[in-house]
């Protein structure tokens, strides 16, 4: 491609937030191009456990996690595991990881998560139905079980705060979990079922979904890498391989794990590091599974795909450059068997892929400290699915100009 591009907006990145941002910018009138490193659907929105996890308002920070993570670390293959060879690079993100773990700011957290959370649930069915993608969306809900009495009972005030947020669940003995999802080893005694928790019949051929639909509508896509962005009286130019590569009125930083570093060609530095998520997607009859099941003393889920069943989860410290640790999907896969007696392990594909996260566990929202021209949605975490509607609608307001249906001063780019 040896010419300029020209657009009104461009959004840097095709995960599933570029695309609903693109989408949601051509529905206000823009012409739309993306580009993406290597195309749609090709990273964490591929190998995600599909699931719209609207009731999941607690931030990673908090203290319960600062508790439990020096136990954690100890398991090279646990819910939470930092690689040596990584530690060192991770120490400044840990140290305001820590200082987001402090009560009053894990209860910001919370209430600035929940106000996402709200308005991307009243805008999913409404932008799945525009996409033509409503057929995609399951309501089967989630089932989070419990080891016994006591896990349970630590389980209550987080309930209890759900319940002032007016998060819908019924706890369940084990008798009652049988009814929603059998199988379920007599290890567990208890269960919360949360009927709010959608999900898409498969992450990644949603996010394809979401593409075709975008050129079907007139919207271009690119495959480059974009190094920088700058800045220009008319709008923003952006470079790849040293070169004018497209100039955009507007821009859309919706890069994923890889945003940060053009952030940083704008003269920010944006506290983003890279949550390794592992998976094993089986056969579709692996398991009769009839809801998403939650091990959250495991760190992991069960999900029911329209391609197969997935179980993966856990989080892993560890950057984008060294080698996937596979023992990791084998050991959630292990469990997995232990924990539903009957599921068939074999003909299993392994994944691992980058989760943006940010110290706070809240995303990146809102214009560049440089140019207004320039807004930024990356860093959600394990929530870009779920906020992927909702960060579409706020998107599509900053390039148009109007107001924002939240307060977006907790999402802040610039708030660390």
């Amino acid at each position: 491609m040896s010419d300029v591009v020209t657009t009104d907006v461009l959004v840097i990145g095709a995960g599933v937030i570029g695309l609903s941002a693109a989408l949601a910018a051509q529905e206000r009138g823009f012409s739309v191009t993306v580009v993406d490193r290597e195309g749609p659907a090709a990273g964490a929105s591929a190998g995600n456990a599909g699931a719209f996890a609207f009731t999941d308002i607690f931030p990673l920070a908090s203290p319960k996690i600062f508790l439990k993570a020096p136990k954690w670390l100890l398991d090279p293959l646990g819910p939470l595991s930092l690689p040596p060879a990584y530690a060192v690079q991770m120490l400044p993100w840990l140290m305001r990881f820590v200082r987001a773990c402090a009560p009053d700011r894990v209860a910001a957290s919370a209430k600035a998560q929940t106000a996402m959370m709200d308005l991307s649930k009243a805008e999913l069915e409404g932008f799945l139905s525009s996409t033509g993608t409503l057929g995609m969306l399951r309501k089967d809900g989630n089932l989070e079980v419990y080891e016994g009495e006591a896990q349970f009972r630590a389980s209550l005030p987080g309930w209890e705060a759900r319940a002032r947020h007016g998060i819908e669940f019924t706890h369940m003995s084990a008798a009652e979990m049988e009814a929603v999802q059998p199988g379920i080893a007599p290890r567990f005694t208890h269960g919360t079922f949360t009927p709010g928790w959608y999900s898409i019949a498969d992450p990644k051929l949603y996010t394809l979904a979401l593409a075709e639909r975008f050129r079907a509508q007139g919207g271009q896509l690119l495959t480059a890498e974009i190094g920088a962005l700058k800045p220009t009286e008319t709008g923003v130019e952006a470079i790849a391989a040293d070169r004018v590569l497209l100039r955009a009125s507007k821009v859309v930083l919706a890069a994923g794990a890889f945003s940060h570093r053009i952030a940083r060609s704008l003269g920010e530095k944006i506290p983003l590091q890279t949550e390794r998520g592992y998976n094993t997607t089986l056969p579709a009859d692996a398991f009769d599974l009839r809801c998403q099941v939650t091990f959250g003393g495991h760190g992991f889920v069960v999900s029911r795909l329209s391609t197969g069943v997935r179980v993966g989860g856990a989080v892993e410290l560890g950057g984008r450059e060294l080698k996937p640790n596979f023992k990791r999907s084998e050991a959630m896969l292990t469990k997995a068997a232990a924990f539903l007696p009957g599921l068939k392990t074999g003909g299993g594909v392994q994944w691992m892929g980058f989760r943006p996260s940010l110290p706070d566990s809240l995303p990146a929202l809102g214009f560049a400290k440089a140019s207004r021209r320039v807004v930024y949605a990356f860093g959600h975490g394990h929530l870009g699915l779920t906020q992927s509607a909702g960060t579409a609608r706020v998107v599509a307001d900053l390039l148009s100009g109007a107001t924002p249906p939240i307060d977006l001063s907790p999402f802040s780019p610039q708030r660390f």
